[in-house]
């Protein structure tokens, strides 16, 4: 089956009220855990490249890895750039056979991130490829795009930003953040915020960034075997599902990832000090991302969308 882009995907998961799971990809392991997942639970699925895992895999290797992948499912991929920083990198992801890319001017003004998102958009639909935008900021760090304080987006600003832009799905800042540490006290995301942006803009697909859960398991058993990650914290999975059932319809999850992965690795070095079979520590975290996406894909309510062939 080949790559499909996002449209039909998120029509159905606004109608359906659910979304759909974007996984961030750097390496082979972490590609097939995703893909293993999302095709046992036969759920659609949104695979995303940053600026940096493109750098690191280099774009022909991630375009053979998907090409794989593709082989060994029937379920619906899109292969989507994730904070695309300019119009040259955008441009680089179209024509290199993306089927969904995204333009991150959120750290512009706003005409400025207009103009940019719009040349984006007018070059990407010439080639049939969505583009998804960024109105607010999300506090945090994720490779090039660090923010030390959260800009929520403005209801009005939405709309206006939508309807100039053509974009075809906007991500939004209600309280998410970039990162394992997303919360200093209680959690909390503003709903209303959201409420009011989705009014604005009826049937329109929203995206939620800084989405992981950051699952205390990892976070522990990373303490536990060596690393130091002290109070990390993630978005409760009950507000993630809240979300779900309204605008939202993309929820993107790199950090759990992470987590998932290094947690296991940690685990098998400090088990066997002796290993140095990389199948033997990255066989176990590529199944450790599998059943961690395959829980995801639950919480999101996108598991069982695709009918068996």
């Amino acid at each position: 089956m080949p790559l499909v882009t996002s449209h039909q995907l998120f029509r159905d998961a606004y109608e359906n009220h659910y979304a759909i799971g974007a996984f961030n990809i750097n390496n082979m392991e972490i590609l097939q855990g995703i893909v293993e997942a999302a095709h046992e639970e036969r759920a659609p699925l949104i695979l995303q490249v940053s600026k940096g895992a493109r750098k690191y895999a280099r774009h022909e290797f991630i375009m053979k890895l998907v090409e794989a992948a593709l082989e060994i499912t029937d379920v619906p991929i899109v292969l989507h750039l994730d904070h695309g920083d300019s119009f040259e990198l955008v441009k680089a992801c179209v024509d290199g056979g993306f089927t969904s890319v995204m333009i991150d001017g959120s750290h512009l003004p706003f005409e400025e991130n207009v103009a940019l998102t719009k040349k984006c958009v007018e070059y990407a639909h010439a080639h049939g490829i969505p583009v998804e935008a960024e109105l607010g900021r999300l506090a945090g760090i994720e490779e090039h795009v660090e923010s030390k304080e959260a800009i929520l987006t403005d209801p009005d600003e939405a709309a206006e930003f939508v309807e100039r832009t053509g974009c075809d799905s906007l991500a939004v800042a209600i309280g998410t953040s970039h990162g394992a540490y997303k919360f200093k006290g209680e959690p909390r995301l503003d709903f209303d915020r959201l409420q009011e942006i989705e009014k604005r803009l009826p049937g329109f697909p929203l995206v939620l960034h800084g989405a992981s859960s950051v699952l205390q398991e990892f976070v522990d058993a990373c303490n536990q075997y060596g690393g130091k990650l002290p109070g990390a914290k993630g978005v409760p999975e009950e507000m993630i599902q809240r979300a779900a059932k309204g605008g939202v319809c993309k929820v993107n999850i790199d950090t759990d990832l992470r987590l998932a992965m290094t947690a296991t690795i940690r685990k098998k070095f400090y088990e066997d000090p002796g290993n140095f079979d990389p199948r033997n520590y990255l066989g176990p975290a590529r199944d450790a991302i599998r059943e961690m996406v395959r829980h995801k894909l639950h919480v999101l309510g996108c598991a069982g969308r695709v009918p068996l062939a």
